[in-house]
């Protein structure tokens, strides 16, 4: 697997959430080489199953959300004018000049317009403008017969290759969580003497209610799970805490939402094959589906491995390739290894 090309093609899927139907059937599509069964369930989870064969042997379930931030279309104006509202955690502050994609029968080009600075009124330039009262600028005289109430809005900004191994795009937030599956399970196409089974669950609504993380692993009902996000990655600007250099490989989350016994094989899995890691340590909610998980039917062993992002939630999130594929091996090499128990 060529982990740019994944990450590209994975990036161009457009799953606003709640609307992750086209996106769950192309990367179903991936899976099926990759699983023994593959289905779309009606809440736009991928459920991806791949046995060992051995009799009562113990589940992981490996998990990245699917789903993206985005807006929702909520009043077609005259002129071709957008009113819209967001759907996830979106920061007015960098939406002003976006350029969107609005997800109509046929995709459509739009701006977030803005007032030119020439125009402001003195102390208006310091002001973050509400997303409702921004406008979506289309062009369209006949916007009302293209565009309806209801209809999903994502950035339109395509995946840029930058120096140092590193990728921008939209939503890489959680797509190189899916990647990294993806290369996590085509490494274990050699391996054919595991002794646990693996299910896959690419999930819905990770961004607005966790629905996709609590149905989906409720109907695996695994064992342990594994959640595989993003985390903030370090920047001269930003924080020196609580944030992780790009290159520094997985950061694997410590906190009472993250199973102990499970942490600590991964740690020790990433120790014995040289696997740069990180801790992260997180005191209370993860923000993440392991947080989801964990309570769901008789309760799941979970652990968390992020990968450091710079720029979440915007239209330029910022990925290092290497820990994506660090991310990968280090599940490819636990799951190889993994005989169902772990320490309490």
């Amino acid at each position: 697997m060529q982990i740019e090309k994944t990450l590209h093609t994975l990036c161009e899927l457009p799953a606003v959430s709640g609307f992750e139907e086209q996106a769950a059937q192309a990367v179903a599509a991936l899976l099926r080489s990759l699983c023994d069964t593959v289905e779309v369930d009606h809440n736009g989870n991928v459920l991806g199953y791949k046995g060992c064969g051995r009799k009562h042997a113990k589940t992981v379930l490996l998990d990245a959300h699917l789903d993206q931030i985005g807006f929702v279309v909520t009043e077609v104006l005259d002129g071709g004018f957008l009113r819209f509202a967001p759907v996830g955690g979106v920061d007015p502050r960098m939406l002003l000049a976006t350029e969107v994609t609005i997800l109509a029968d046929e995709p459509l080009y739009g701006v977030v317009s803005c007032m030119p600075p020439h125009l402001l009124k003195a102390g208006e330039q310091d002001k973050a403008v509400p997303v409702d009262q921004m406008l979506i600028d289309t062009g369209l005289e006949n916007a009302k017969e293209k565009i309806r109430i209801g209809t999903p809005i994502v950035f339109a900004q395509k995946p840029v290759g930058l120096l140092g191994g590193q990728i921008c795009s939209k939503c890489l937030d959680d797509r190189a969580g899916v990647a990294a599956i993806l290369l996590a399970l085509e490494k274990l196409k050699k391996h054919k003497k595991r002794r646990c089974n693996i299910a896959v669950l690419i999930s819905a609504q990770e961004e607005v209610t966790g629905l996709g993380a609590q149905t989906g692993a409720f109907a695996v009902q695994p064992e342990y799970a594994i959640a595989v996000d993003v985390t903030h990655g370090k920047t001269p600007d930003g924080p020196s805490d609580g944030v992780f250099e790009l290159g520094s490989g997985p950061a694997i989350g410590v906190g009472p939402n993250l199973h102990r016994g499970l942490t600590k094989q991964l740690i020790k899995t990433a120790k014995a094959n040289d696997i740069d890691y990180s801790l992260e340590v997180m005191e209370g909610n993860t923000g993440t589906n392991a947080w989801t998980m964990q309570i769901v039917a008789h309760g799941i062993a979970t652990a968390l491995l992020s990968i450091p992002e710079k720029y979440m939630h915007t239209p330029v999130e910022v990925v290092k390739t290497s820990d994506v594929e660090d991310v990968a091996e280090l599940m490819y090499r636990f799951l190889c290894d993994f005989d169902g128990e772990v320490e309490a």
